[in-house]
């Protein structure tokens, strides 16, 4: 696996993240698992990927930051010295409010994590990839969220804006490098039992929201990250701007 194609994962350390360094890793995938402030969790899906046979390391950055971001990137140029997939999924949600309530601080935050990162790290990423620059080709997965179409009344309605973003910067990203080998999509999770839900004040949200979703459950991790395999990988070689709902019909 040592010469197999290399994948960078924003936020990978814990939830979809961690579920999707696992998964590319078991099948060829050489991974960074990029984290923030959790080394300890990122050092494990490391240590759990090169138990396995596989080639990973773990990489410190706040893609909230333009410095964070050079920072990734150069440190997946020095352990690999190539990438071929980025799967944007870093991302924060604040306590549940409403728009009346928010901070002009909270605001920034957000979109500065969620949607600014994303398009930083996508620009990175392009310069890389793109046969423009001399590059080989690649995939690009952005985290998107079924917040994006429903809005998130009375909870996360900054959030929602955030993927909505998120939406609209795939598609665009997606017609402009798409004469350049790159492929870009997104994945919208509904409710998925993670502790995304816990940092935002909700530890029981996934559980609670079950009799709402037509499924009547919560969907996984690792159903998340099949969807996200799927997109980066060769089956989906003429699938790019999509936006692939993975809700449980949510």
């Amino acid at each position: 696996m040592s010469g197999g194609p290399v994948l960078l994962v924003t936020g990978g350390s814990r939830g979809i993240g961690a579920a999707v360094c696992l998964a590319a890793a078991s099948k060829g995938w050489r991974v960074a698992v990029n984290y923030a402030s959790q080394r300890q969790a990122a050092e494990d899906v490391v240590h759990q990927i090169t138990e396995s046979g596989g080639s990973a390391v773990a990489i410190q950055g706040d893609v909230g930051s333009d410095e964070g971001v050079k920072a990734i990137f150069a440190a997946v140029d020095a352990a690999f010295g190539r990438l071929d997939g980025l799967v944007n999924n870093a991302g924060i949600v604040g306590p549940p409010q409403r728009v009346d309530a928010i901070s002009s601080e909270r605001l920034e935050r957000m979109f500065r994590v969620n949607v600014t990162g994303a398009i930083r790290c996508a620009a990175e990423a392009v310069l890389r990839m793109s046969t423009r620059y001399g590059g080989q080709g690649g995939s690009i997965v952005n985290l998107s969220s079924v917040a994006a179409v429903l809005g998130a009344p009375g909870q996360y309605v900054d959030y929602a804006a955030a993927k909505g973003a998120i939406d609209s910067f795939t598609v665009g990203l997606a017609r402009e490098v798409a004469a350049e080998g790159i492929r870009v999509n997104a994945v919208r999770p509904g409710i998925i039992d993670t502790d995304i839900h816990a940092s935002g004040g909700l530890p029981d949200r996934a559980r609670d929201m079950a009799p709402s979703i037509p499924m009547q459950r919560p969907g996984t991790a690792g159903e998340v990250a099949d969807a996200i395999l799927y997109l980066l990988s060769d089956k989906a070689t003429y699938v790019t701007g999509a936006i692939l709902n993975v809700s449980g019909g949510r």
